[in-house]
């Protein structure tokens, strides 16, 4: 029983600093920009419990009960995620036929949307942090932009190393950041006490009764406050919904409460404080070693980020969404610490640009909700289908349950929107240029698949025509990766066209990713014996791993065939698209010269595996689009 409270204890504390960093350092600019980016909203006593009571019910209707209390349930084999919820929408809607291109369109559009903001995440969690040395000495504003690309750069030089190291100081590290900005959240409201009014809606209704349109616009900026739902529920992986539900009402949602209320008191006792806000809470002395403190967590948090960034990026290839990437597996212990340099080395350029070119937090925060806002909105939407298949709860009380939180995020989305002249473009532009090379990609993938099927021969023909037409047959195996598992693979007819021989034995090998992040080992292969030394497999993998072919054949038990690394060739095809003179690909001639360029440099389907270099064989064809 000791061992198993160990172990929860353990588990809490890892989901503080590998759950809850995004959300965590919200507080460093999120009711800051309430007010300093809405000039028309005075922070007289009203205003601010108002502002105060709509940031509140926004922490416990959106992340407490709509994350942490039901999106937390709707987890794919323990996985969450939009990628993994859509896994669990997509398979209910195979059953229905309905809305399916619709529902996968959302759900790549909502992947596109967490990309777009978890590259904004370092740098505006980064900048706010380093901001605080303003309130130190005000000369010291000229260093803010230098430090934190020295530190964005520095953070994304060493993730080829991996996280391990980094990881063990994720949760004590948070658990002292949540810690000491409840302390002095606290502090601040001993002093005005008053601001615990806002705790009660009614001034929340008020405050948008009394401003209306200019309460609307202030929406775009209280987003800040629940950015990190979507990170929640991706990260659920990690550690499990029952530690980041203990972590959240036991310490987080009360740390931030403590923070947003001590700054709303600070605001009626100093409202010309407005310009750092947070760092004007703890007494001179403290300032310079909270700067340092919000400074790690920020980082905390943008690892955090960036880690996601990785996992999305993984499941996106393996379900089909991008071209095949390198994937680096940076520890032997833990399946999901990996390393993909192309996402890396991508998102450092970005948010160093980001830097240079918004320059301070405030800047950024206009473009911050709008890809979370939107994010949101999709996770909301599917909450009715998981509802559905999932949980098997009738429409209309799906519906109930779901509607109300469509209704909130399309109202935060709409607010965003009004940010798009000030920044707001930016997340946009980004993600539709990623919807639209995944849509590119799926469906030319999608062509080439139907392309290549129609013009596969059908297995038991092609052993029957052996049964007439004799080869040479010569010792060993050899190993044909196909995507048909019905077929003959293109590869082989063109080795038997060039060389006039077989192998002895004849492995056609199928990767097919499942709907489930990981596939137990009872299910990972799939055999046939069609006969004449042919043998058919299927590898099953979940989104959530990385295939390795050929440690997973040679490790096969009572294998119909030998896979032994010095009788054993892998034949691989590599096709070469060229562009028809009458179309073939339904798409316009831009996006087929995009897919053309995709598919070149898409990883190599052997490296993506796992197979031996030295034992490759692979053979080109071209294929007209």
């Amino acid at each position: 029983m000791t061992g198993t409270r160990g172990g929860h204890k353990a588990l809490v504390l890892a989901a503080l600093g590998i759950v809850y960093g995004d959300i965590g350092t919200s507080p460093l600019y999120a009711i800051r920009e309430c007010f300093r980016g809405n000039l028309e909203i005075q922070p007289d006593p009203s205003t601010v419990l108002g502002v105060l009571s709509v940031i509140f019910w926004s922490l416990i209707l959106v992340i407490s009960i709509k994350y942490v209390w039901l999106t937390l349930r709707a987890d794919n084999d323990g996985e969450g995620g939009i990628l993994a919820m859509l896994s669990l929408v997509t398979g209910h809607l195979k059953k229905e036929g309905r809305f399916k291109g619709v529902i996968i369109g959302l759900g790549i559009g909502g992947a596109a949307l967490m990309y777009a903001d978890a590259m904004i995440t370092p740098a505006i969690s980064v900048l706010s942090a380093v901001e605080g040395l303003e309130v130190i000495a005000p000369d010291l504003e000229r260093v803010v932009v230098p430090c934190s690309i020295v530190i964005l750069t520095a953070l994304f030089l060493i993730q080829h190393h991996g996280t391990h190291w980094i990881g063990i100081l994720f949760g004590p590290v948070m658990l002292l950041w949540f810690l000491c900005i409840g302390t002095i959240g606290a502090l601040s409201i001993a002093q005005s006490p008053e601001v615990l009014a806002a705790i009660n809606p009614v001034y929340a209704v008020r405050f948008f009764l009394d401003h209306g349109w200019v309460a609307f616009t202030m929406l775009g900026f209280v987003i800040l406050v629940i950015t990190g739902g979507e990170a929640l529920y991706a990260d659920m992986g990690h550690v499990g919904a029952r530690a980041i539900r203990i972590a959240w009402f036991g310490l987080v949602l009360p740390a931030l409460v403590l923070s947003y209320f001590g700054q709303g008191g600070m605001l009626l006792r100093a409202p010309e404080s407005i310009g750092a806000l947070f760092f004007t809470l703890p007494p001179r002395w403290a300032v310079l070693p909270l700067v340092v403190l919000a400074t790690i967590a920020t980082v905390i948090a943008s690892q955090a980020v960036i880690s996601g960034v990785y996992s999305l990026t993984r499941q996106a290839v393996q379900l089909g969404y991008i071209p095949r990437a390198r994937i680096v597996q940076t520890s032997e212990a833990h399946a999901g610490q990996i390393y993909v340099p192309l996402a890396n080395w991508a998102m450092l350029i970005a948010t160093v640009w980001l830097v240079l070119e918004f320059r301070d937090s405030g800047g950024l925060a206009a473009a911050y909700g709008v890809a979370v806002a939107g994010s949101m909105f999709v996770t909301a939407l599917f909450l009715y289908y998981v509802a559905r298949a999932k949980w098997r709860w009738s429409r209309p009380l799906a519906l109930a349950v779901a509607l109300p939180f469509i209704v909130i995020h399309l109202t935060f989305f709409a607010s965003t929107l009004l940010r798009i002249p000030a920044g707001g473009w930016l997340p946009l532009v980004v993600a539709v240029s990623l919807y639209v090379l995944f849509n590119t990609w799926r469906r030319g993938r999608h062509y080439m698949a139907r392309v290549i099927e129609e013009e596969t021969i059908p297995l038991n023909n092609f052993i029957a025509s052996l049964r007439e037409s004799p080869v040479t047959r010569v010792p060993g195996t050899a190993v044909f990766l196909t995507s048909s598992q019905e077929g003959v693979p293109r590869t082989l007819l063109h080795n038997l066209k060039h060389n006039q021989v077989l192998h002895e034995h004849v492995a056609l090998v199928t990767v097919r990713t499942a709907s489930v992040p990981r596939v137990r080992p009872e299910d990972r292969i799939e055999t046939r014996e069609p006969g004449a030394g042919f043998h058919r497999f299927v590898l099953n993998f979940g989104y959530h791993e990385s295939p390795d072919v050929a440690t997973t054949l040679e490790q096969m038990p009572n294998p119909p065939c030998g896979f032994q690394m010095m009788t054993t060739s892998y034949f691989s095809g590599r096709e070469t698209v060229v562009l028809a003179k009458r179309p073939r690909l339904p798409l316009s001639a831009w996006r087929r010269v995009l897919f053309g360029v995709m598919q070149h440099n898409a990883l190599d389907a052997t490296r993506y595996f796992g197979i031996p270099p030295n034992r490759v064989i692979q053979i080109g064809s071209q294929l007209e689009i």
